[in-house]
């Protein structure tokens, strides 16, 4: 806890004052305004290059669920779960796929009633003109793009971010519950915060400022606190503490993390909505962030235990992407590079001695590295952004209204985690059986074992 301490209180050193070097002051590229949305002030011409890296930005994120993310997980479960972690993957990505057609994406990006500076209900919720895509032609833009492109572009990140929360629970929930939980959970927690953060003006966090390029509060932070909330329901594995729950296969787990870095270029540098200079900025910098993340946890870890692990590395990599994915869009290589090292450090403190302190069992540490990497990476959007980048500079005050963006998102979040899932817990149970937990869920969900 002290060296936490140690370490916000370099963070504020390195705020007052603040360098801003000559690589991070060059003259601002690409479109100005925050990511995920484009302008509506855009002139409404397709720009064919632009809908090109868009359309490869939306399978490179979709490869990130299936098979990264589920690769990623399933290689550290234990081989009796390994089937059931794989087809949670697989079975969100279809069901959110129709869910965010008929209702998602209009709850999300519906604008009717928004106006800039003006609270009301649409700041909160958008609502249902385009429930099933109504109005949706081949011809319709959002800004230089094909709606189409961007609503599937979206449709992505609604896909991931339930994924994601499935590791807080992992060996433990029903198939069914699960299921019922992504629906209500992606339709009245996740297209709610995407409305906030990314519709455009008149959304509520997105009026206060909030600086979120592609996902930090959105997913990150959002899936973190819903997979810590849903731990602490259902409660521990049996044995947890007392039991050996190693992974069963870090083969599969690297390959996964190594998917989750590829496709997090589309993640990133997608949500530029343009090929173009911010977009080729969030690349760098995501890579960079990544890469020293990656040796943060990696040296954390040989420091405090004697060793460096595969799992640990692959963990780190994993906690840059998160952390930099709200600032990607904002920052520049010294910002993306602070970021990623803060994560990789903090990560490792929060999966591992955060844990054990106040005993949760996050089964493959959903919390730890998307909840506590997307914090990291939020406040610290406010500290390094460059002006010339994304249109806003990072200050005392810029830091203060990431504070606020976060705290909305964690609050909002934990209450409806926790009533959606005591609902469900009353009306169809959450959790599997004694027996079925020690038989595996792949045989006992699903009827199938690997051999």
């Amino acid at each position: 806890m002290k060296k936490l301490f140690a370490l916000l209180g370099l963070v504020c050193v390195l705020l007052l004052p603040r360098l801003v070097l000559a690589e991070d002051a060059a003259s601002a590229p690409g479109i100005a305004a925050p990511a995920a949305v484009v302008s509506a002030a855009a002139a409404p011409r397709l720009d064919s290059g632009a809908t090109a890296w868009m359309m490869t930005s939306t399978a490179l994120v979709l490869l990130m669920t299936i098979p990264g993310l589920a690769l990623f997980y399933g290689g550290m479960v234990r081989k009796k779960n390994v089937l059931g972690t794989l087809m949670q993957s697989f079975a969100i990505t279809a069901m959110i796929t129709v869910l965010w057609m008929v209702a998602g994406y209009s709850i999300a990006f519906d604008t009717t009633g928004m106006e800039k500076g003006v609270i009301n209900v649409h700041s909160f919720f958008g609502g249902l003109s385009k429930a099933f895509l109504y109005g949706m032609g081949k011809d319709s833009l959002t800004g230089s793009i094909p709606e189409s492109v961007f609503m599937t572009f979206q449709m992505t990140f609604a896909i991931i971010t339930p994924a994601l929360i499935t590791g807080a629970f992992a060996d433990r929930m029903k198939f069914s519950a699960m299921m019922a939980f992504t629906a209500l959970w992606s339709l009245l927690i996740y297209a709610p915060i995407a409305h906030m953060v990314w519709s455009g003006d008149g959304g509520f966090m997105w009026d206060m400022g909030v600086l979120d390029f592609a996902g930090g509060t959105v997913v990150h932070i959002n899936a973190g606190v819903a997979g810590l909330v849903a731990a602490l329901v259902l409660g521990p594995r049996l044995g947890y503490g007392r039991e050996p729950m190693a992974p069963h296969n870090l083969t599969l787990t690297v390959i996964g993390a190594a998917m989750l870095w590829v496709g997090w270029f589309g993640f990133n540098a997608g949500s530029a909505a343009a090929a173009d200079g911010r977009a080729g900025m969030a690349m760098a910098v995501t890579q960079i962030a990544t890469g020293a993340a990656a040796l943060g946890w990696m040296f954390a870890e040989w420091i405090g235990k004697g060793k460096p692990s595969v799992l640990g590395i692959a963990s780190g990599a994993v906690a840059g992407l998160v952390a930099i994915t709200p600032a990607s869009g904002f920052v520049g290589p010294t910002g993306g590079l602070v970021i990623g090292l803060v994560a990789g450090v903090v990560c490792f403190w929060s999966a591992t001695s955060l844990k054990r302190m106040l005993k949760y069992d996050d089964s493959l540490d959903a919390f730890g590295v998307h909840g506590i990497g997307g914090i990291v990476g939020a406040l610290l959007t406010g500290i390094f952004a460059v002006e010339s980048i994304g249109g806003t500079q990072g200050s005392l005050l810029q830091f203060m209204i990431q504070l606020k963006g976060t705290a909305i998102t964690i609050v909002y979040t934990a209450i409806g985690t926790y009533l959606i899932l005591k609902a469900l817990d009353w009306a169809m149970g959450l959790r599997v059986t004694e027996e079925q937990e020690r038989e595996g869920l792949d045989i006992a969900l699903h009827g199938e074992r690997i051999e």
